[in-house]
């Protein structure tokens, strides 16, 4: 942090430390072991950055190397030999490439241009192995060549005729001579295919942007040039410095700064920005409701929407560096399964579904207690107060730790109520109740939450006499009186529930209704007209052969009650095409 304050006077200042850091790097191999690998790890993550950063490649890429070698010398050694030995079965190819593209130019009347070639650094190779997870025979891009020209025209006529002459590969040309790179860096670069199916990367820049790349900064000082485009990108060069050092002259704690300093020099992470300025971290590719997250659980958990630079936008838009976040939240809204589709962070995500599986335990529980206390109440004659020792002896004996565990595995279905009463009442001496008043029956409302199923063999809608039946795993599954699949269940009387409809039972309700149809244009269009008039919507649709000249066919409709019900059967009855309705029950 100091070095970049001193930095931010004359940047001078850092080309001597990273000169240093160079020399030293250099003479690493006479340190001991461990402290050449820590050291290596500081540099490759820090000053080798900064070196590219500051346009000064030729260090940087020799820090990287060297970084690579003591870290992982076993894998330098490997690819520095199978580099080596490619490029020498390859040597004359390179030189004849270089020959070809210098007839090219000179044909088309270029008379001031320079050819250069390279090989690309075992480091650069490394990263883009790891990185795309290739292999070093899949990486055919080792050799890269400069083109410097006179001019600026020269360049983007130099660029047609090595597209001309060579296929260019989709997608991988940049121009950043009209948008230079925030160290005042220009050039055109793109790759093509060679003549023996290579790729090869070409570069083609000035003489004045030569300089530049070669040097860095410091060329700033050490050229000066009448190229009024150039000398603004010299500016601009000398402008990031001062940008990059700002929130260290506004205040803020090293941790901060070096966060700062990463988000320029490591593009594979996203920092933006809160709306009070603070910095958050994530990932290449975070959505608005990782950052809402990464602000807080409680934020993130009730997110309704976001404002990304003061202007409106949805949950999974991905964010981008140096984007201001807001993030608006609402009490009534809640984290849902679907968030998860879009929740790119790993704390997201485990924040998420540990919010469903809270929510589901409440639930659970909620249930679990009425449960329990309409076993008891007929078991203790109307009193539920149960003491702590009797809780305690019920725990000890059914091996759990608190009391809720208990209410959530019968309102989950594990436990069955009946059971967990009688050996309540089995402990119980004396049970007594404060207030001695009666607890209400168990009643359904449709929509509440409770962990309850409503049974598709005969589909209860609200008015059907109905009978709760526990189900391991799924809780409370809710049965018509009359349904034939839950009769032999109904004589185990300890796992049955006599429930009844509230009288505000709210939603809608799947019933399976058989309709015979005459064979008569247009059958088909009459009911689904039928069924839409009546506010009802349809699910799903099955046909059947029927006998003679009718048909079944099979609906599953939404209905709010019987009585809704039966206005609709009525309705479908009407159409003349209909035969007969019968609603499947069981």
């Amino acid at each position: 942090k100091k070095m970049l304050l001193a930095m931010s006077e004359d940047v001078r200042v850092m080309i001597i430390h990273l000169a240093n850091r160079l020399q030293n790097m250099r003479s690493l191999d006479r340190w001991p072991p461990q402290e050449r690998r820590s050291v290596a790890k500081r540099t490759l993550e820090i000053y080798a950055p900064i070196a590219e950063r500051l346009g000064l490649y030729f260090w940087s890429r020799e820090l990287q190397d060297i970084c690579l070698r003591v870290r992982f010398p076993n894998r330098y050694r490997t690819l520095s030999l199978a580099m080596s030995k490619r490029e020498g079965n390859r040597k004359q190819i390179v030189e004849k490439l270089i020959e070809s593209l210098r007839e090219t130019l000179s044909a088309a009347g270029l008379q001031h241009f320079e050819v250069k070639g390279r090989r690309k650094t075992v480091y650069s190779v490394y990263r883009k192995m790891v990185n795309k997870g290739k292999t070093f025979d899949e990486i055919y891009d080792l050799h890269g060549f400069r083109i410097v020209v006179d001019s600026l025209d020269a360049c983007y006529r130099v660029l047609g005729m090595v597209h001309i002459n060579y296929k260019p590969v989709q997608g991988r040309f940049q121009d950043y001579i009209a948008i230079p790179k925030a160290n005042g860096y220009q050039s055109l670069h793109t790759v093509v295919v060679g003549p023996h199916g290579d790729r090869l990367e070409v570069q083609i820049r000035t003489q004045d942007m030569d300089r530049v790349a070669e040097a860095g900064v410091a060329a700033h000082w050490v050229y000066k040039s009448e190229d009024e485009t150039v000398e603004a990108n010299n500016h601009m060069a000398r402008q990031w410095l001062v940008d990059l050092l700002d929130p260290t002259q506004q205040g803020g704690n090293p941790i901060e700064f070096l966060e700062h300093l990463k988000s320029d020099l490591y593009p594979d992470q996203v920092y933006v920005f809160t709306p009070k300025g603070d910095i958050r971290k994530l990932p290449r590719g975070a959505t608005a409701l990782d950052f809402a997250f990464a602000v807080h659980t409680s934020v993130g958990l009730h997110s309704s929407g976001v404002r990304i630079n003061s202007e409106l936008a949805t949950l999974p838009t991905v964010l981008n560096n140096g984007d201001r976040v807001e993030i608006i939240t609402s009490k009534e809204i809640t984290a849902s399964s679907a968030w998860l589709n879009y929740a790119m962070t790993s704390k997201a995500r485990l924040r998420i579904r540990h919010h469903l599986k809270q929510q589901s335990s409440d639930q659970a529980l909620a249930l679990g207690k009425r449960l329990l206390a309409g076993a008891t109440k007929q078991r203790l004659l109307a009193r539920r107060k149960i003491s702590a020792a009797v809780q305690k002896k019920v725990l000890n004996e059914l091996g759990l730790e608190s009391w809720s565990d208990l209410l959530v595995e019968i309102g989950q279905g594990h436990r069955i109520p009946d059971l967990v009463a009688r050996q309540i009442a089995q402990f119980s001496d004396g049970v007594s109740d404060a207030s001695g008043a009666p607890l209400e029956s168990l009643t359904i409302k449709g929509s509440e939450g409770l962990p309850l199923t409503y049974s598709k063999c005969c589909c209860p809608i609200p008015g059907d006499p109905i009978i709760g039946i526990f189900t391991a795993g799924h809780g409370l599954a809710i049965h018509t009186v009359d349904c034939h699949n839950s009769a032999e269940i109904r004589k185990q009387p300890e796992r049955c529930l006599m429930v009844e409809w509230d009288e505000q039972a709210d939603g809608l309700f799947q019933v399976e209704l058989h309709i015979k149809l005459h064979h008569i244009a247009g059958a088909f269009a009459q009911v689904a007209t039928a069924i839409a008039e009546n506010d009802s919507n349809i699910n799903h649709v099955d046909s059947h052969e029927g006998l003679g000249e009718l048909r079944q066919i099979d609906f599953i409709v939404e209905v709010r009650d019987r009585k809704h019900l039966a206005r609709l059967i009525r309705a479908i009855y009407r159409q003349p095409s209909v035969a007969k309705v019968v609603r499947r029950n069981g």
